[in-house]
């Protein structure tokens, strides 16, 4: 809809030379040193990048307002409607590493509280900020000929193609994302030409076209599951299920069609416990994300859908603190945070023996098992979980004492997404006091699991089977007891080559 070529230079000319000045890197302001603005400053931007690519970075958190691009410098300058969306911005992007073209960028609040720019010099990026507001506010821009040429929206719905698919991407995913844009009312998924594709109808189309602008071409993961987005020629959905395939959100009383429940959440992300981003239905988060005890950075990844940007450029090592020391051991820790990755290595360090460098396959798992456990309390303490800065974590040499206190998993059998696509891709969610149980070995009964449960230092409060038992619930008086059963009993032998698997439900009994 907006292709402007990024060739052109745009000559600028400021009502203020400090503006300039302050653009240098010498100044190297520090972010909290610039009380919160809603112009933002944003450098480090790759060559020929155009306005458009800059004005995208702030369009889920609100109005933009106002552009002036350094093209010397690799600089701009990004003016939004209000401070407080600016602040919720630059809170997101600090937690997560924003991205132009694949290149990270810095952005800070600048010192200035308003742009003045020269509008005739400054003419191209006007026009392209203008055709973006109109967008936004669902007018059509002024026309001004030869400048820009905006029709308006064709329809509501959105095809969505997901190239490049190396996790799964749920119904659940794609909602989380386009709902920062406007209300999503019904959603349809299938594959077509062996690719998975996504029918998804907003309730106004200017939100579908600010979704598009925002979204087409973006990365849902670290450089994969990459989206493609047109319009549909269809202007409505007929949706005739609620389930795990489709979804009618005006309509909660639609069968589930075939015998999937409809309240599974089959989001890969999860939603961690506390993240709360309130969207407005006008495309901008309403109110900043209002976080509890979990890590922000990890809470407002996760709940700002984290497009395009998760895990870019975060190492998959995190340090977890606060431990029991008397009680915790690497087969414990490797257990508990492989509920939400691939542990390869395990290492509690040998001065300070309440803490723990836990090595993740990946960025993104590292942000989930933080956004999931920091917090929680294990053994009778609560447990901080934060990205370490160490890159991986090493093997002590031969023979050296350490050795019990750092273990390499790399090799091991009990790792639950070395396969992409796998169902426990699906099953992740927070710790909860109810845990769910397969590989249950036929003859095994209710009494001898809830003995087997309370033996790990709890009380069972309610059991029940599946119906082919060879899977269960079982709920634990609080969701310590729960981590510590889980880090139990993982991977109990029941005899007969029978491994029990342990994970965290978000059912209750």
């Amino acid at each position: 809809i907006l292709s402007i070529g990024s060739d052109v230079a745009v000559g600028v000319k400021v009502s203020y030379l400090s503006l300039v000045a302050n653009g240098s890197d010498s100044k190297k302001q520090r972010l909290e040193e610039s009380p919160p603005s809603r112009v933002l400053h944003i450098r480090k931007l790759p060559n020929e990048v155009s306005e458009t690519e800059v004005i995208a970075l702030g369009l889920p958190f609100g109005k933009v307002t106002n552009i002036l691009m350094l093209k010397g410098k690799n600089q701009a300058f990004l003016e939004l409607g209000t401070e407080e969306a600016a602040i919720t911005m630059v809170n997101y992007y600090t937690a997560v590493t924003p991205q132009v073209r694949n290149s990270p960028v810095f952005i800070q609040y600048s010192n200035h509280k308003e742009l003045k720019t020269d509008s005739a010099l400054n003419q191209r990026a006007q026009a392209v900020l203008q055709a973006v507001s109109a967008v936004q506010d669902g007018s059509s821009p002024s026309s001004d000929p030869g400048v820009l040429d905006l029709a308006p929206p064709p329809s509501p719905v959105l095809r969505i193609i997901i190239d490049n698919m190396f996790y799964p991407v749920t119904l659940d995913v794609l909602q989380q994302i386009f709902s920062k844009f406007g209300t999503v009312m019904k959603i349809i998924t299938f594959t077509k030409n062996n690719q998975f594709q996504a029918l998804l109808q907003f309730s106004d189309p200017v939100n579908a076209q600010q979704a598009k602008l925002s979204l087409d071409g973006q990365n849902i993961y670290n450089s994969c599951c990459t989206l493609r987005i047109d319009f549909s020629k269809l202007v409505n959905l007929n949706v005739k299920y609620n389930n795990d395939k489709s979804r009618d959100y005006t309509r909660p009383d639609l069968p589930t069609g075939d015998g999937e429940s409809t309240n599974k959440d089959h989001s890969l992300l999860g939603t961690p416990s506390g993240a709360l981003a309130s969207y407005s239905s006008g495309g901008g988060y309403s109110s900043s994300l209002s976080l509890s005890p979990l890590s922000a950075a990890a809470a407002a990844a996760a709940a700002a859908g984290r497009v395009a940007l998760s895990g870019s450029g975060v190492s998959g090592v995190l340090l977890a603190s606060n431990l029991n020391e008397e009680m915790v051991t690497p087969q414990s820790l490797f257990t508990l945070f492989g509920v939400y990755g691939d542990v390869q290595r395990v290492k509690i360090l040998y001065n300070k023996k309440d803490s723990a460098l836990i090595q993740l396959s990946d960025g993104n798992q590292a942000q989930l098992a933080m956004s999931h456990l920091n917090g929680q309390k294990v053994f009778g303490k609560v447990m901080r979980v934060t990205l370490s800065k160490h890159q991986t974590v090493a093997l002590p040499r031969e023979g050296l004492d350490d050795q019990l206190l750092t273990k390499d998993f790399s090799g091991s059998p009990l790792h639950r997404f070395k396969k992409p696509g796998s169902k426990n891709f699906q099953n992740i969610f927070p710790p909860s006091a109810t845990l769910h149980l397969s590989n249950i070995r036929d003859g095994v009964g209710e009494e001898d699991l809830r003995l087997l449960f309370a033996n790990s230092g709890g009380t069972v409060k309610a059991f029940k089977f599946f119906q082919d038992r060879k899977m269960a619930l079982i709920q634990m008086t609080s969701v310590e007891e729960a981590i510590q059963a889980l880090m139990d009993l993982h991977n109990y032998d029941m005899g007969g080559n029978h491994h029990l698997k342990v994970s965290f439900s978000k059912s209750t009994i």
